[in-house]
């Protein structure tokens, strides 16, 4: 920054040369002094706006990745995006290429590192497309950020068939040897999802699906009468596996409509995952707000075939995801919730 503030003010070099261009030449000195003047003025300025800009880029964690880390010299633009009802979303065109940023004012980091982490385990699994997750981290006014892949969206959601073939090539091939849950915890939702390893999957999916999300309700609208059934179904429902084989397989975890989609070239897109590795069956957990056709579950169950008992565990799948609308949104999904409860205490006896 001296030599640029130097420069501006005349420095002896620069004199000299022009002294001795005048001397030699006088009009040639004189415009050739000129041009060497306004090159010399727009070199200075440039450099000002690049000290200036990168000056700035300590106060934008997101733009300074972008240009230093996301391999960028200029950001052309930017505009706001459906982010869903948690998170603000941008696009951010570059001349590197567009890149997808999602920021939350209020929530620390802990958030997008499962998300992150959760991406790319399943980009890991080269199966079916996800968003590369880059950078995340902490806003300087509080809050957090994650910078990812830029995917352009087709016109539709893509192939059914195609979907379900590519989910099941993930389940069969991601598979962990640590047991069931996953290496930190996230969300579901807005939700805390505890995803601590635990070798027992009827255990895992007790005590932290079900167990977590029906403790919630009873902290938060003293629903005891769910609470108490819910606990009931819980000791109860080890039946409901007789005959099957269950693997701890990787799960996106949060598979509704709004977070499927395809590329432009018809390949299908999944994202904003809520990952552990699970049940392949619990997957479908969202299937009612999710739209699966008969050709998606006939793809998928030809590379995972269907176990003995998969009707009987259908619901108890829905459950986690009923719950745990009651507890995001409300009484409105407590009737759906109780009454598959009370179903399978009636299916089971108890």
């Amino acid at each position: 920054m001296a030599a640029n503030v130097a420069l501006l003010c005349g420095s002896p070099s620069t004199s000299a040369a022009s002294s001795l261009l005048t001397r030699r030449f006088p009009a040639a000195g004189r415009r050739a002094s000129s041009r060497f003047t306004i090159i010399l003025n727009c070199s200075i300025i440039a450099g000002l706006y690049v000290y200036h800009q990168v000056a700035a880029l300590g106060d934008d964690p997101i733009k300074e990745w972008i240009l230093t880390e996301g391999k960028a010299t200029r950001i052309t633009g930017t505009r706001s995006i459906g982010g869903g009802c948690i998170n603000s979303a941008q696009r951010y065109d570059t001349d590197a290429g567009p890149f997808f940023v999602k920021t939350n004012r209020r929530i620390d980091p802990s958030m997008f590192e499962g998300e992150a982490l959760g991406l790319k385990a399943m980009y890991g699994t080269k199966s079916i497309r996800v968003p590369l997750p880059y950078k995340v981290g902490s806003l300087p006014a509080g809050g957090s950020f994650i910078i990812m892949e830029f995917i352009e969206f087709g016109r539709s959601r893509g192939d059914q068939s195609a979907l379900g073939r590519k989910l099941a090539e993930m389940h069969k091939s991601a598979k962990s040897d640590k047991g069931y849950g996953f290496y930190v915890d996230n969300t579901i939702g807005s939700t805390p999802q505890i995803n601590t390893w635990t070798s027992d999957w009827i255990e895992f999916y007790s005590k932290h699906r079900l167990g977590y999300q029906l403790e919630l309700v009873s902290r938060r609208f003293g629903d005891s009468a769910i609470y108490e059934k819910g606990q009931r179904l819980i000791k109860n429902m080890r039946p409901l596996f007789d005959g099957a084989v269950i693997e701890p397989c990787l799960l996106h975890g949060d598979l509704w409509s709004g977070n499927i989609s395809s590329d432009t070239n018809g390949d299908p897109v999944i994202l904003d995952p809520a990952c552990y590795y699970g049940h392949n069956e619990a997957e479908f957990g969202m299937s009612w707000c999710a739209g699966f056709s008969g050709d998606f579950y006939n793809s998928y169950f030809q590379v995972m075939p269907k176990q003995p008992g998969f009707e009987k565990r259908r619901d108890l799948y829905l459950l986690y995801h009923y719950l745990n609308h009651y507890n995001l949104f409300g009484s409105g999904y407590r009737s759906s919730a109780m009454s598959i409860i009370e179903d399978y205490l009636w299916m089971l006896g108890v």
